[in-house]
């Protein structure tokens, strides 16, 4: 009999849950409510069970937030609760917690190709180290690496490393968000956020007022050519992003490729094609060669949190 599981995709504003099929990792009955509505993440799930009718002895949740013992509290909405409780309640047999960030890491060596998009490289090498990053609210950052039959996630914090320019657009703009930072991390300027303060930076060199864009009216713009800074910024991003890609494929030598996730990117993939991203990804002087061959993908499937969460459960029964 197969088995099946809850996933749950909780963040800041939204839960999504559905049921996975533990031998297929097929995801259904996907619901998502707003966590603003529940007190705590079990009210959510007693929802869930009534809407979709469904019952389950396992659970693989995803939360943006660290997890260290059994209780787990939400960085971004009101909710904390204890994994001990949760497992009593509902009468799991298994409840497993895992970082937003490790569940996306989790989902790539089981995501559909047609919801990839290569840029670059050769074919990725089966079962070889795996790099993950992903451009939204911040800038996630995961390793995958393949030992005694089963994936093993490495998270951490990535996106927080130092931003490091390359060409003088660059510095420029780092010299701008010197004024506003005392360290200007990576996800400053590869985010939502990093686009509007890169955007903001080229205006004040270029002593233009900014405009008060959101990171959609900067694509936008950028994709149909009618604002030339918007242009410019986004031109800037992809570099930046190719940079930053390259460097975590020499980190771990991610001959399985590198991934990219996160909702900003997968909005103009055609633009990045066409981007300076690929040649900043392959510039890396001796090791060039070697990085040329490393394949970029980017990641367009719509639940790769529930993908991963059922993934790394899968493992774990």
């Amino acid at each position: 009999m197969t088995i099946k599981a809850l996933v749950a995709d909780i963040g800041g504003t939204n839960i999504r849950l559905g049921m996975a099929d533990m031998e297929t990792l097929s995801i259904s009955n996907i619901l998502t409510y707003q966590c603003k509505d529940f007190d705590n993440v079990d009210g959510a799930i007693s929802q869930y069970k009534q809407d979709s009718k469904q019952e389950f002895e396992y659970a693989c949740l995803d939360v943006a937030c660290p997890v260290v013992g059994d209780e787990v509290n939400l960085t971004n909405n009101h909710w904390c609760f204890s994994q001990a409780a949760i497992t009593e309640q509902f009468g799991l047999k298994k409840l497993i917690v895992i970082n937003d960030f490790t569940a996306i890491a989790m989902s790539v060596p089981n995501i559909a190709k047609d919801k990839l998009v290569q840029i670059g490289g050769q074919d990725a090498l089966p079962n070889a180290p795996i790099a993950i990053f992903g451009a939204g609210t911040g800038l996630g950052v995961a390793n995958l690496i393949h030992a005694e039959n089963k994936w093993i996630p490495i998270g951490g914090e990535g996106g927080h490393v130092d931003f490091a320019p390359i060409d003088s657009d660059e510095i420029g703009v780092l010299k701008e968000l010197q004024k506003k930072y005392a360290r200007v991390s990576a996800e400053q300027v590869l985010s939502g956020l990093g686009l509007v303060q890169i955007y903001q930076s080229l205006c004040a060199i270029n002593k233009q007022d900014a405009k008060q864009y959101e990171p959609a009216d900067i694509t936008q713009h950028a994709i149909a050519g009618t604002d030339e800074l918007a242009v410019k910024t986004l031109d800037v991003f992809c570099r930046i992003l190719g940079s930053f890609g390259g460097n975590l494929a020499l980190t771990l030598m991610t001959y399985g490729g590198v991934f990219i996730a996160g909702g900003v990117v997968p909005r103009f993939i055609e633009y990045v094609k066409t981007s300076e991203f690929r040649a900043r990804f392959d510039a890396k002087g001796r090791f060039g060669k070697i990085i040329k061959t490393i394949p970029v993908y980017v990641v367009t499937e719509e639940q790769p949190g529930l993908i991963g969460c059922a993934a790394y459960l899968q493992q774990e029964i």
